[in-house]
């Protein structure tokens, strides 16, 4: 299981084929979960990748054991969402 952290806001959530499913918009430490635009548009890639925005009603909920990794830009799972 990988622990999330407000560092991960902003990056690409890739499938196990590195297939892009989204941008991690926030992640709520306590319940280690990541909440994740599906199709964000440019302007919202932007804020989000600057480490600004919230999740809203849209949004995907990861939780960490789903995430196989995590690097400088993306969290990958190792499964279909």
């Amino acid at each position: 299981m990988s622990v999330l952290s407000t560092e991960d806001e902003g990056k690409y959530l890739m499938d196990i084929e590195a297939e892009q499913i989204g941008i991690v918009t926030e992640v709520d430490t306590e319940a280690q979960v990541a909440y994740v635009e599906p199709d964000p548009d440019l302007g919202e890639a932007i804020v989000q990748g600057f480490g600004f925005g919230d999740a809203d009603e849209d949004d995907i909920e990861v939780p960490a054991e789903s995430v196989e990794t995590i690097t400088d830009t993306e969290l990958r799972v190792a499964k279909d969402l």
